[in-house]
């Protein structure tokens, strides 16, 4: 994987110092700043342009899900990284609706932040287990109905997009979405496709907009589901 640069958004000094100790141990991940307050937090992103931003939510100034909105609306190759202590369905899911792409918790003793930020680069949803477990929770219900409505044409769960709703792939989110489904990583796409990987990040970026999904697997999935993806 390519070298990437970071931007830190987090209004606590000791987790500043902490994570910043934990990136400056390594030399692919380029920590570009560390912001304290949403304004500030959306100034320096601008300016920046970062490849990943870490996030907190309670900010001085506003919620961080406000910056992540801002991130996907005007950078959406910019993957987006929340650490936070709130680990409510509440804040979860408006984060992940917002555009992020992995939520870890501040209290995860084992947390490797570098790994988990490498993870997220290559196309992975780094997540808390105790997240991750909630959010199955929630969902299970809807599964069997699902299973039940794709044996009969009905209107699947809300989880996945419509078919009404699907809006078409362009050639090249096609291109990456058949590739990636065969196995081949986001890096390996770039190469083979003669793009950067930050072109390929929009593509898949884009792909996960219109299939109302947030991870390649449900991308993958989908796409089968919908007949754009064969066996």
């Amino acid at each position: 994987m390519s070298a990437f640069s970071v931007l830190i958004v987090e209004d606590q000094l000791s987790f500043r110092d902490a994570f910043s100790r934990s990136l400056a141990s390594v030399t692919d991940i380029r920590l570009l700043g560390m912001a304290t307050d949403l304004a500030q937090g959306r100034q320096l992103f601008d300016r920046l342009n970062p490849d990943v931003l870490l996030v907190d939510l309670d900010l001085p100034g506003g919620s961080g899900i406000e910056l992540i909105r801002h991130a996907a609306q005007t950078r959406p190759q910019c993957e987006v990284m929340v650490i936070s202590v709130f680990g409510d369905e509440q804040h979860v899911l408006s984060s992940i609706e917002a555009g992020a792409t992995g939520y870890l918790l501040k209290d995860s003793l084992a947390l490797d932040l570098p790994e988990q930020l490498r993870c997220l680069r290559a196309g992975g949803s780094p997540i808390s287990p105790v997240i991750a477990r909630r959010l199955l929770l929630r969902l299970a219900p809807a599964l069997p109905q699902h299973t039940a409505a794709s044996g009969s044409g009905a209107a699947v769960g809300h989880a996945l997009a419509s078919d009404e709703d699907a809006v078409a792939l362009s050639e090249q989110e096609s291109r990456v979405l058949h590739l990636a489904a065969k196995g081949f990583t986001f890096d390996e796409i770039a190469k083979f496709m003669q793009v950067s990987p930050h072109t390929v990040m929009t593509y898949v970026k884009r792909v996960y907009r219109k299939l109302h999904v947030r991870s390649k697997v449900e991308a993958i999935y989908e796409a089968r589901r919908l007949g754009w993806l064969r066996d």
